[in-house]
């Protein structure tokens, strides 16, 4: 009897118990205070991008938030969609790295009238009254560090240009070093195009443009992704002959660098990008003011200055 009255006890602990567990929501007990945050980049096929994402994401979870990213593959209109998508899921801000930095702004719009906040990271928007913060590096600046490096060494040559208009950033690198260049006639552009600082991209291009222009001796080009395409297309026809700039200092690059490949690169840190992109993140959520604007300076990486212990890290 006392055997019963025992696995009856039981029986029914273990019933309450159950009953418990069955009828409590433990998944929204642990999400009901983490915030989420949305991240809009122009493209993840992009070492730099994914080191900014890794920083903030590390940061987000850390105050035990969740990050949404999302990659538009380089199309406006993909990106406009998962910005609205980020609105109706109730993201609590968004960081945003325009694919367009004019046609984004209808997307920009809708988050401003959502009362969701937004960042630029790495390249400005056309109407900064539309986002809280901007933090990029000095990108006029990294243009110009390469054109010094080029008026040092070299008297004078015929210049590719590989761009990417609808980013504010790869305009002011382009600008920086034109108007850096502009200061020694020697030196002339003789062929421009567009390749959306993609390798894949960049490749066909410069194979194009030396063949439409055997002069060519100097490429400019608005990221070291671009860089490496030109990198790619001069080996194909034998010509080391030929200067290549990047912006960036990705790893690949650094070694390129260093085993005097490729010329130099504007080194940019997309960690530092990252980590004050989500530091000013949570500054603006805790209701406190941030700068409009923040500029990273870039490191010009050459033969001259980089070791082989530079060559895996990527500030």
């Amino acid at each position: 009897m006392r055997k019963l009255l025992i696995m009856a006890v039981g029986l029914v602990i273990l019933s309450a118990g159950f009953y418990h567990f069955i009828h409590t929501d433990y998944s929204l007990r642990q999400n009901e205070h983490r915030r989420k945050l949305g991240a809009v980049y122009m493209t993840l096929n992009n070492p730099f991008y994914e080191v900014i994402d890794e920083e903030i994401r590390t940061v987000v979870e850390n105050h035990g938030d969740i990050l949404i990213s999302r990659d538009p593959a380089l199309s406006v209109e993909r990106q406009v969609e998962e910005i609205k998508d980020m609105i109706e899921i109730g993201v609590e801000l968004i960081f945003i790295n325009p694919v367009d930095w004019t046609k984004i702004e209808p997307a920009l719009e809708l988050a401003h009238a959502a009362k969701i906040p937004v960042i630029a990271i790495d390249t400005n928007v056309e109407d900064d009254s539309l986002v809280v913060c901007t933090v990029v590096s000095d990108n006029y600046s990294a243009g110009v560090q390469c054109a010094e490096h080029l008026l040092k060494n070299s008297s004078g040559g015929k210049i590719a240009l590989l761009k990417h208009s609808q980013a504010r950033s790869s305009i002011d690198r382009i600008q920086g070093f034109l108007d850096k260049i502009a200061e020694n006639k020697n030196f002339q552009v003789v062929a421009e195009a567009e390749c959306l600082g993609q390798l894949e991209i960049a490749m066909p291009v410069m194979e194009k443009m030396i063949k439409a222009h055997p002069e060519i001796n100097i490429v400019m080009a608005l990221n070291d992704p671009a860089a490496m395409g030109a990198l790619a297309a001069l080996q194909n026809i034998n010509r080391r002959d030929v200067k290549v700039y990047g912006v960036d200092g990705v790893p690949e690059t650094k070694e390129m660098i260093f085993s005097r490949r490729m010329t130099a690169t504007a080194g940019q840190s997309p960690r530092q990008i990252g980590r004050l992109a989500a530091d000013r993140a949570y500054k603006v959520l805790a209701g406190k003011p941030v700068e409009k604007i923040i500029k990273l300076p870039t490191k010009l990486l050459s033969a001259e200055n980089i070791s082989a212990d530079d060559l895996e890290s990527w500030d």
